[in-house]
């Protein structure tokens, strides 16, 4: 299995620049940039591939990819809205593979795709890519995602913001950071 790629940005942050400005108690528009990047900062920190989270956040798409079909086959986020599943056929051709076929399933292990009953997977070529699995992920809306996850970012732009990159450590997150996004974190099975 390849790493992930996200081919869909969301369209918006879990937190908005107003959100932020009334947190740090702003009310001019001379730092907006800057808090702006604060937000992206902190929203990357915790979404998607990379982020300590393991999820997406506000609704995203990704592709992910794998050498061939698999009974069950792990997804890398929770939360998955939707999948197409593309592939390879035996003679190399792009096909897309009738929803029929297969199943999403999204429990406490996280998200995967399984075969359904009485289906079986189509033969594949040999490639690395050979099954393409388009999945949209995240709570929805910026509006869904829970409080504790944008509490814990409106913190996280908060320490920025006040630290600017002060060297003596006084920009660690606090102890309620952590304790906001423990519980949102996924734990690998």
């Amino acid at each position: 299995m390849l790493s992930p790629v996200r081919t869909s940005a969301p369209a918006t942050t879990p937190i908005t620049l107003t959100e932020a400005k009334a947190h740090l108690r702003v009310g001019h528009t001379a730092e907006d940039t800057l808090i702006g990047i604060y937000i992206d900062a902190a929203t990357a920190t915790l979404d998607g591939w990379t982020g300590i989270l393991g999820r997406c956040m506000v609704t995203q798409t990704w592709r992910q990819d794998f050498d061939g079909f698999y009974d069950d086959m792990r997804l890398p986020f929770p939360d998955v809205q939707s999948v197409t599943v593309a592939y390879y056929d035996s003679t190399n051709t792009s096909q897309t593979l009738s929803g029929s076929v297969y199943t999403l399933v999204n429990d406490a292990g996280g998200a995967r795709i399984e075969l359904a009953y009485n289906q079986t997977f189509p033969a594949t070529y040999d490639r690395l890519d050979a099954v393409r699995v388009t999945l949209v992920a995240g709570y929805g809306a910026a509006s869904a995602v829970p409080a504790a996850l944008k509490a814990a970012m409106l913190l996280h732009v908060g320490v920025m913001f006040t630290a600017r990159g002060d060297a003596d450590g006084s920009g660690e997150l606090p102890p309620a950071y952590h304790a906001l996004v423990a519980p949102y974190r996924v734990v690998g099975v």
